[in-house]
């Protein structure tokens, strides 16, 4: 058993499928925690729980649209229901879809919203009275470095979100904190595929060049590894990290 304060506890992820979220889950599990995976893409999270259960994981899986509150509060208590309890949200699921405002893409800034913002209002709302009734819990929120500082032209609205995920999660921490913790994790370019989110054509090419000095998924998962594996009384508010190479 790995003594870590990763191993035993029960860790939900959303976004699960790919990218940061299927390398957290790949990592967490190789300490020892249970997972409880959701994301739109059943096929997808299903050959990664045989994976990790193949290595000796405890893994869950269901499938969740996190635009879709009874979508989330189902995935929150799938895990109550096999494990008894969670210890950790990670609110991880996104989209990223870069165009400039003159572009007038109203569906995808709802979309952007939906997922970037309403989900993490759901996830919050799934978890909370389960973190207020066991004395303990641990919110972890994906934001960006686009939560920083505006990513204009093209990302506006996308900043706009992760402005919002990072301003929640700080009002999270200020209205709950004491047994229950609240992680910002603000990644800059990463190996995912968050860069695929975009329709604009031009958008899509200067999204493609950033990402060449993309740092891989891994590095946000040790990041969240080392947020969880602090003492019950230390809480690791947010965790800025880009590519060395990133210039904001």
């Amino acid at each position: 058993m790995n003594n870590n304060n990763i191993s035993g506890k029960v860790i939900v992820i959303t976004g699960a499928s790919s990218g940061l979220g299927e390398a957290t889950a790949r990592h967490l599990a190789a300490q020892g925690a249970a997972l409880v995976l959701g994301a739109r893409r059943t096929e997808k999270l299903e050959a990664i729980a045989k994976d990790l259960r193949a290595a000796g994981a405890k893994v869950e899986v269901l499938t969740t649209d996190v635009t879709n509150a009874v979508q989330v509060k189902a995935l929150i208590q799938k895990g109550i229901d096999v494990f008894g309890r969670i210890d950790v949200l990670i609110n991880n699921a996104g989209l990223m879809a870069i165009a400039p405002l003159s572009a007038r893409k109203v569906d995808e800034w709802d979309r952007m919203i939906d997922i970037n913002i309403k989900g993490v209002l759901y996830g919050i709302a799934a978890a909370l009275p389960v973190f207020q009734t066991q004395g303990s819990g641990h919110f972890i929120n994906l934001a960006s470095v686009a939560g920083l500082k505006v990513s204009s032209p093209g990302g506006t609205v996308y900043s706009g979100t992760k402005f919002a995920v990072r301003a929640i999660s700080e009002g999270l921490r200020h209205e709950v904190g004491g047994s229950i913790r609240t992680t910002i994790i603000s990644p800059g370019a990463v190996e995912s595929e968050l860069k695929f989110g975009s329709t604009d054509e031009t958008s899509v090419r200067a999204v493609g060049l950033k990402y060449e000095i993309a740092i891989p998924a891994d590095s946000v998962a040790r990041a969240i590894a080392f947020a969880i594996e602090q003492p019950a009384e230390v809480d690791v508010n947010e965790i800025v990290l880009r590519p060395a190479l990133q210039d904001y």
